[in-house]
């Protein structure tokens, strides 16, 4: 058995290479264990190793290259764990509240998405990730994409009656030629999954010299009739953070309007991983470029739906047709009653 204290302080290579020398000529079964903070020289690889791996608590089987099967778990622990030491040194958690926002979130609340240089400081785990449930019928549905032949992330959005979204199905895979990768999307989109719009970056509209035709066009062969997104990307990492804030609902409880299943792996690894631009600390930077394409596909949703609704409006006493309403994220179940729902009626236009 070997074990690590304080994991981060190591290089990736390190810990490999440790791996190797866990050997013995026994029965006795072959163990690593390991305890860490976030931070450090090796946050990056030892996140993406335990903590993006899926839902914490959870023994999660991985198939290395080599094609042998192996097992990996993280187990949360926070300082108010540690009864021996509360009893003892009870002031330990007053000296991390003095420490400042990062190092304190790292410390005492076992925050792994911050770190330095992070774009989307906002995201928390705990508030943008769920576990999946069965989206309801009667939500708009949405789908959004980032196509090069390097990766085709894919995002399938929905948006409930109070503008709530929640990211719920994701393919994010390489090496897809278009017409692959439209036929592996619509093997993910159930016959009811009535799509209303699917938003893609302008530049799948660039037509090939040789054929004549744009990836849009390949797209549309399979059925799959692509919106062109705004692709400004200053506006669009903007429009992110609005959809990410945080907020208070009505019970006191901090929340936000976008969610994440927690089966959308890439994009939770990836989202709170973006770093700030050197040269540009209004964009993200795109290296490493394998980091950019999840957040791209949902900045085109993001900038085609801006400045998200945190609060239901109060709206004037005036008479809206049903499909106004609908526009505005409202039902006739959730009408407010200051609001007169007025049945649509034909009119004569005047000669």
């Amino acid at each position: 058995m070997i074990r690590f204290d304080e994991l981060t302080h190591f290089t990736e290579y390190m810990y490999t290479y440790m791996i190797s020398r866990c050997r013995g000529a026994n029965n006795y079964p072959k163990r690593i264990k390991s305890s860490t903070n976030p931070g450090g020289v090796g946050h990056s690889w030892v996140k993406e190793r335990f903590i993006d791996l899926g839902e914490p608590n959870q023994i999660h089987s991985i198939t290395l290259e080599t094609g042998e099967i192996t097992t990996r778990t993280f187990i949360p622990s926070f300082v108010q764990d540690n009864l021996f030491l509360l009893q003892k040194d009870p002031d330990y958690i007053r000296r991390l509240d003095n420490l400042p926002e990062k190092e304190r979130k790292a410390l005492k609340y076992g925050d792994w998405d911050i770190f330095d240089g992070q774009f989307f400081t906002e995201f928390d785990r705990k508030i943008h990730v769920c576990s999946p449930f069965v989206i309801p019928k009667t939500w708009r549905i949405y789908r959004t994409r980032d196509y090069g032949l390097d990766m085709c992330s894919v995002h399938w959005i929905a948006m409930d009656w109070n503008m709530n979204i929640w990211i719920y199905k994701e393919l994010y895979e390489s090496d897809l030629i278009v017409s692959d990768a439209a036929k592996k999307i619509n093997e993910m989109t159930d016959e009811d999954e009535h799509i209303v719009a699917d938003y893609a970056p302008p530049d799948l509209w660039n037509r090939n010299r040789d054929t004549g035709k744009s990836t849009m066009d390949i797209f549309a062969e399979h059925g799959q009739y692509l919106t062109k997104a705004d692709n400004n990307r200053i506006t669009g990492w903007l429009a992110v953070h609005e959809w990410l804030k945080v907020f208070e609902d009505e019970q006191g409880q901090l929340t936000s309007k976008l969610h994440i299943f927690s089966n959308c792996k890439n994009l939770i690894r990836t989202l709170p991983a973006l770093q700030h631009d050197e040269k540009n600390p209004n964009d993200v930077a795109i290296e490493p470029h394998e980091l950019t394409h999840a957040p791209d596909d949902l900045r085109y949703f993001c900038i085609m739906w801006q400045n998200p609704m945190i609060k239901k409006q109060t709206l004037p006493k005036e008479n809206y047709t049903p499909t106004e309403l609908e526009d505005l994220g409202y039902r006739d179940t959730e009408t407010p009653i200051n609001i007169n729902v007025a049945k649509p009626v034909a009119t004569r236009r005047r000669r």
